[in-house]
């Protein structure tokens, strides 16, 4: 890394996902993250030390199941600080079938920590969390190379998966990578820097937490405000009050604002904003406000409000990216319920022109149908008009639910416009 770190707001928040082939050591590196930060309590220290030896992937492996196992089925959150940052992180599956999961946990995130096993360097799996934290546009990769105690702290070793790794995140159009060498099991380069690898001079990985700049696309963003709500509270101190209650998807709003109410296309102007019980004068994502409007408009759950100088436009036809996380298939004709934003409409499937092979990250035209943890292309019908953005400019506005009408069932997460950033977009780093 080169130049002077920014130095983050203690109030700031991360939100992180880790992510990894089988016995990588995701849950080994946060339980040390929380154990050498100093965030874990002193009963939950006890209750991983019965053996003497903490183990640490217990911190975060917390179904019975997994314990049982020695592997990771769902998301694991946590929640802990520093001086310098406040963070959330969700610990997420390895294997191949719980890829789903991965999906869950890496929507929210700002950085994605991939973990790579120094002996085996990349595989398969990693290039699909490499994918998929592509496709979700997360906007800092932490390439963690563990285990490097296993291969004698080789810098050959660190060398060689970070030229691969290099060429993957090319492909995929990842804008920023940190490469780290690291040790999970022993702390090496997790919280402190590492006794045993002097050829590095980079960040560890708590350290490029704590100062990796949050990102803030989505505040620059046109303003997004899905109606979740209308109050109408209809007493004798407020015989007149109408608010539109919802949490602003991107962007911001401040009164006097004029706004265009989709799908109906009305206009209004904003002309109060309550947050936590009073009013002020503008707003910001991702804060949850009350909405107060000059006219009295038919607004419902499910409307979107927007600057009338950059409202989206409606359409029926989506042309989108899914990760499908049902264990059954998605298939072409299939009648479904499309869940965007606040909104719920019936829609379906037109086409499945391509399905992503993760192993040369080509694509395999028409399959016909996408199973779970399938990568694939689609283009949907809905029966009412939605105000969708394109998932790179706006992710709320931008991403949607296919849902099974006759059983509630999540069927597929779906991006709108093109897969992938670009060829040739990563930016690799390490010191």
């Amino acid at each position: 890394m080169t130049g002077t770190t920014p130095q983050p707001s203690p109030t700031t928040l991360l939100r992180f996902a880790t992510a990894g082939s089988v016995d990588d050591g995701k849950s080994t590196l946060v339980g040390r993250l929380l154990h050498d930060s100093k965030s874990i309590l002193a009963d939950q220290l006890e209750s991983i030390s019965r053996t003497g030896t903490p183990d640490l992937a217990l911190l975060t492996d917390g179904l019975r199941a997994e314990r049982e196992q020695g592997i990771t089925i769902d998301v694991a959150y946590r929640y802990f600080a520093t001086p310098r940052r406040r963070f959330i992180l969700a610990d997420t599956p390895g294997h191949v079938q719980y890829t789903r999961n991965m999906v869950t946990g890496a929507s929210t995130a700002e950085l994605a920590v991939v973990l790579v096993d120094a002996r085996n360097g990349v595989v398969e799996q990693t290039r699909r969390h490499a994918a998929v934290a592509a496709l979700l546009r997360v906007p800092h990769v932490v390439l963690a190379v563990n285990k490097m105690d296993l291969v004698g702290y080789a810098e050959s070793a660190f060398a060689r998966i970070c030229a691969e790794f290099d060429a993957l995140a090319g492909e995929l159009g990842i804008p920023d990578v940190m490469a780290i060498p690291i040790s999970a099991l022993a702390g090496d380069n997790v919280v402190e820097p590492s006794a045993h690898m002097d050829w590095y001079g980079g960040p560890t990985v708590l350290e490029h937490l704590e100062t990796v700049p949050v990102s803030l696309e989505q505040a620059g963003c046109p303003a997004r405000f899905p109606v979740q709500y209308v109050i109408r509270p209809q007493t004798p101190e407020h015989p007149d009050y109408r608010g539109y209650a919802g949490q602003i998807a991107a962007g911001s709003l401040r009164v006097g604002q004029e706004v265009t109410v989709l799908p109906s296309g009305r206009t209004s102007t904003i002309t109060g904003i309550d947050l936590l019980g009073e009013s002020v004068d503008a707003a910001r994502t991702p804060q949850s406000v009350t909405l107060r409007l000059a006219d009295q408009l038919d607004i419902s759950r499910g409307d979107l409000i927007a600057p009338a100088a950059a409202a989206p436009a409606l359409t029926r036809d989506i042309e989108a990216t899914v990760c499908h996380v049902a264990d059954r298939p998605l298939t072409v004709g299939q009648r479904v319920l499309l869940k965007h934003a606040t909104r719920t409409v019936k829609a379906v499937v037109r086409d499945i022109p391509s399905r992503l092979t993760l192993d040369d990250l080509s694509q395999h035209e028409a399959p016909g149908q996408l199973v779970a943890n399938d990568i694939g292309r689609v283009t949907i019908r809905t029966a009412e008009p939605l105000p969708v953005d394109a998932y790179a400019d706006v992710r709320r506005t931008g991403s949607f639910l296919l849902i099974d009408a006759a059983d509630g069932t999540t069927l597929s997460a779906g991006m709108v416009g093109h897969a992938f950033a670009g060829q040739g977009a990563g930016e690799h780093r390490n010191a």
